[in-house]
């Protein structure tokens, strides 16, 4: 099996590029933060490299920018070149099956000072607040005791 999920933060504008073919294609790179901190007490990240084909990278291209969190599944692909040099590199990237919308776009526009009109794929945000309870006129508070799950 060969399979891979990660979420994490564009490191630069997407850029769409077209094969001789004119299929589309995206190269991008994803910073994953690890699950543990250094000694410093802070989280190092992961850089990885992701690529995306056809109407996914033109959506990623639209859609996302330097910075957006985004969810990626796919797979692990090797593949290798000859460097100017005539040296053989190898490479490992992680080629997209599908992604999510993380994070609205408007979210990490307005971090950075910036305002566009939302795009229909932007995250709606979910979070219930205690003064916006949907389930209030339902009465009491649920708890779930973990004993009942055994």
């Amino acid at each position: 099996m060969n399979k891979v999920l990660l979420v994490g933060r564009i490191t630069a504008k997407p850029e769409l590029r077209y094969t001789n073919s004119n299929t589309a294609f995206l190269r991008f790179t994803v910073a994953v933060n690890r699950t543990f901190t250094n000694a410093d007490g802070k989280r190092d990240a992961d850089f990885i490299n992701v690529v995306a084909w056809r109407k996914q990278a033109e959506t990623i291209a639209k859609f996302f920018d330097k910075g957006n969190l985004i969810g990626i599944e796919g797979r692990l692909q090797t593949g290798s070149y000859d460097d100017k040099d005539g040296n053989k590199r190898y490479t490992m990237d992680v080629a997209l099956d599908n992604f999510e919308f993380v994070e609205g776009k408007n979210k990490s526009q307005a971090d950075s000072g910036s305002f566009s009109e939302p795009s229909p794929y932007d995250y709606q945000d979910n979070s219930v607040s205690v003064e916006n309870d949907p389930f209030a006129e339902y009465g009491d508070s649920v708890s779930i005791d973990d004993n009942f799950l055994d």
